[in-house]
């Protein structure tokens, strides 16, 4: 069975994650819908029980945008992973399991929106569709949303790596070997921060640009009044 060793710089993106067989099948995301600084025992616990279980990298995942362009950062710069499980309960306000589920069955359209997300932001616009396209060739989504139970989770970890398909929750899986293609290695560009108010079209951006250009007309406006009034006083 095929194994490679990943590039020195992986994982390329930092987050809420832990990292463990690097040669491992199979990454796991546990949903958050917390505050960070909220995070339950429970699911810490999760993320450390796939560690354990042998994932190479399990971490939560908050929202349905940076996060995941993260998220898909350090999978593809990895081929030997080939499954993401995608654990715990969903986030109401993020759909953040949903989205991931759509992304894999549908992908991105040309606004860069996750095509059937529930999503509020469904958006990637942080790195290249080159890196969405790998992600969906490369991985296999295994639906787990809404478990919270740690046997589960080793029970998927365990049946990714099995040499023989083993059924499990409906799938049946093994251990591939890793993807045939080289690794991308890349990190988000940090391009839009907030893809909640990022305008979604060419008219929206438009108009976005002609406010923005009409409010720095009106402060050069302003400014050179204040100037004038000040020279005259002197």
């Amino acid at each position: 069975m095929l194994k490679v060793d990943p590039p020195a710089d992986y994982p390329p993106e930092e987050g809420c994650y832990l990292r463990g067989n690097d040669h491992s099948p199979v990454a796991v995301v546990v949903i958050l819908r917390w505050a960070r600084d909220e995070t339950p025992p429970d699911i810490e616990r999760l993320v450390r029980v796939a560690i354990e279980a042998g994932a190479a990298l399990a971490g939560t995942l908050q929202t349905e945008n940076v996060g995941l362009e993260k998220v898909i950062c350090n999978v593809v710069a990895n081929p030997n992973i080939r499954y993401l499980v995608v654990f715990g309960p969903e986030s109401p306000g993020h759909s953040v399991g949903q989205t991931i589920l759509a992304l894999a069955r549908n992908g991105i359209d040309d606004k860069k929106r996750i095509v059937g997300s529930e999503g509020p932001a469904p958006y990637l616009f942080n790195i290249q569709a080159e890196f969405v396209e790998r992600f969906r060739k490369q991985v296999t989504v295994i639906d787990c949303i809404n478990e919270g139970s740690p046997e589960v989770m080793r029970n998927a970890v365990w049946s990714c790596y099995q040499e023989t398909p083993v059924a499990f929750k409906g799938y049946q899986l093994f251990d591939p070997g890793a993807f045939p293609e080289p690794p991308l290695v890349g990190k988000i560009t940090w391009r839009v921060t907030n893809p909640a108010v990022e305008p979604k079209d060419d008219e929206e951006r438009r108009r976005a640009d002609r406010f923005h250009a009409l409010t720095e007309r009106v402060r050069k406006a302003v400014e050179a009044k204040r100037a004038a009034e000040g020279g005259k006083g002197q």
